[in-house]
């Protein structure tokens, strides 16, 4: 009985219990607030912090869950074909992978019908795997326009073949996520989401 008890006791008690990271959503949102001023902040926001190779998912400024990526190997950056992930806000403008299988290799945003090894241990081809959100930047002059626009360089979030990659700066400029992370994501992002790329 005692057992019973304490099961629910924790089916009350595990909905308020805040995420352990609750702490940065706080943080991110005070921030944004102040240095976007015009957009709305109260739906779903993806914080990627560059410093922390981590991709933060809030919901109405609280904390969801957080997922390791990875950021370009070349370092951050705007301008076209430097390979660098730009930072800056962006938007969600795009979904593509509805269906595909884990591991499913994307080609030009549809499924070729292969198979990624996820044990992949050779040269790091930089497949795009099982699903894509298409980044839109909403900066002007920052990742927006230009040769410095992120929609036109094709910045996405998607899946990645070399999971082992994650963690580490290792990406072309996307940002990684592992399979299983990127599908969960996907399924829980709408497009039009907010994400902010930060160097921290």
């Amino acid at each position: 009985m005692r057992a019973i008890a304490l099961l629910l006791l924790c089916a009350f008690i595990a909905p308020n219990t805040p995420h352990p990271k609750q702490g940065v959503a706080d943080m991110l949102m005070e921030y944004l607030h102040v240095r976007y001023p015009g957009h709305d902040l109260n739906g779903t926001v993806l914080y990627v912090s560059i410093s922390k190779q981590r991709l933060y998912h809030v919901e109405a400024g609280r904390m969801v869950q957080d997922y390791a990526i990875a950021t370009a190997s070349n370092g951050l950056g705007a301008q076209a074909n430097s390979y660098r992930t730009p930072t800056g806000l962006h938007r969600v403008s795009e979904k593509f992978g509805d269906g595909v299988p884990m591991y499913g290799i994307l080609k030009d945003r549809v499924f070729t019908g292969e198979l990624a090894d996820p044990d992949f241990a050779g040269v790091d081809k930089d497949w795009i795997t099982s699903r894509i959100l298409w980044l839109d930047g909403l900066e002007p002059g920052v990742n927006r326009g230009g040769d410095r626009d992120s929609h036109a360089r094709f910045i996405y979030i998607h899946g990645t073949a070399n999971e082992r990659s994650l963690g580490t700066p290792s990406s072309r400029g996307c940002i990684r996520m592992a399979n299983a992370d990127v599908i969960e994501l996907y399924d829980r992002v709408p497009v039009g989401a907010l994400v902010a790329i930060l160097d921290n």
